[in-house]
Order: C-alpha cells, then structure tokens, then sequence
C-alpha cells in the first residue's frame, strides 16, 4: 500500500534590490522564485522613477502581499516622490531629473497628487530596516556603533556605499543593502554587508537573494533571465 508523504516546505527569505519601475524584471523574478504563504520577502526600496512602469510596479507588490509576507522598506527615489506629493514643490523640478518624469509617465499625469492613494499609502507605510535573527535589510547604508533603531534616516535611507563602505554592525548580522548600483551586474559581497542592487533600470539585472542558502535570481530589463538568451 502506497503513502503520501507530506513534506512542509521550508520558509524562505528573500532579498530583491532595487526595482525602480522594471515591471518586466520583477514579472520574471517572481515566476522564477515562486513565493509561498511561507516565505518572508524583503523589498529594498527605490521602486519607483527611471524604469518606466512603476505604477505597474508597485501594484505588483500590492498583489504580492497575498502571496507571502512582504515586508517593503523604504528607499531615497520614494522618500523624494513622498516629499513632492506631500507639498514640497520647491523639489519638484529636481525629483523630475531625479527620474521622477518616468514615474508620473507611468500614471500618465504632470501632478503628483494623481497618483492613487493606496499606492502613495503603500511607499507611506514602507519601513527604515528590517531584522531577522542572522541579517538586517537596509535601502542604503548604515552606521557600524549604532542599533538600528537609532540610525540617522538620511544614512538608511541617501548614504552610499561607494562613499562610505562601514565595518560589521554591531550586532554582529550581516547587512543586505541596495541603493549602491553595481553595474557589473554581480553582487558586492564584502562578507559582512552584501548589496545587490545591480543596476537593473541600466544595462544590469533585477537581482533576487534567498540570505540562508545564497541561490541568486537576476532578471534584466526586458524580463529575460541571466542565463537565457
């Protein structure tokens, strides 16, 4: 007599960098990565400006929230659209250089406070960080002496690797980054911060970490997986 064999799958967690309007890329990572209810995925910011759909995007991740535990966190390009939609005109002209004018293409508007509500709602109620027993996800950077509840937002949030590479926290967890674009397309791994943001809205990949076993998604642009062709 035959048995089924019931086997609970076990819970990931998963990083995915910088988005920055790249429907296509996201599209591809998840139907390669295939989240379960299990699974914690933490998005590192940057979804909106310089790709072209991220109205497409973030009603992604809406939809993403049924499928796993989506924890997004904030980064600079949506703490600046916050700012703009929030009164602060004198910054309007500049988020527009900054790849704004790509996002309110998106939404098919020159004014901000077109952007629907529940998606402004949603970059609103991105966090700063996140923390699991062995990690910690920030958008940009961080300080190495202080507990994340007290880093400066500014260094979260705008302070680059490429300027500043910090030592191990404090905490001894290694940190998963974005906000720094490596335009090699590869992973900086620097053992104690790792930063996978890989340029996708340029000529480099969307990039999808699981932070326990180390398997890697990278999808670019267009939606084509690294390896395809």
């Amino acid at each position: 007599m035959g048995y089924n064999v019931w086997v609970k799958k076990t819970a990931r967690l998963l990083a995915i960098g910088d988005i920055h309007g790249c429907l296509p890329a996201l599209e591809t990572i998840l139907a390669a990565v295939q989240p379960s209810a299990e699974d914690t995925i933490v998005t590192l910011g940057d979804y909106v400006d310089r790709g072209p759909e991220s109205r497409g995007v973030i009603e992604r991740l809406l939809a993403l929230r049924q499928q796993c535990q989506l924890v997004p966190l904030l980064g600079n390009h949506d703490e600046m659209l916050l700012m703009v939609h929030g009164g602060r005109r004198e910054l309007y002209i500049d988020w527009l250089l900054f790849g704004g004018n790509a996002t309110l293409a998106s939404y098919d508007t020159l004014r901000p406070e077109d952007i629907p509500p529940a998606h402004v709602d949603f970059l609103r109620g991105c966090r700063l960080f996140h923390e699991s027993p062995r990690h910690f996800f920030v958008h940009g950077n961080y300080r190495a002496d202080l507990p994340l509840e007290h880093q400066p937002a500014e260094t979260l949030l705008w302070d680059a690797l490429k300027k500043r590479q910090p030592g191990p926290h404090c905490s001894g967890k290694t940190a998963i980054v974005g906000h720094s674009a490596q335009k090699s397309g590869e992973i900086l791994d620097l053992g104690h911060v790792k930063c996978i943001d890989t340029w996708c809205y340029g000529d480099g990949w969307l990039t999808a970490l699981d932070v326990e076993s180390g398997q890697v998604w990278q999808a670019n642009k267009q939606g084509t997986a690294r390896g395809e062709t």
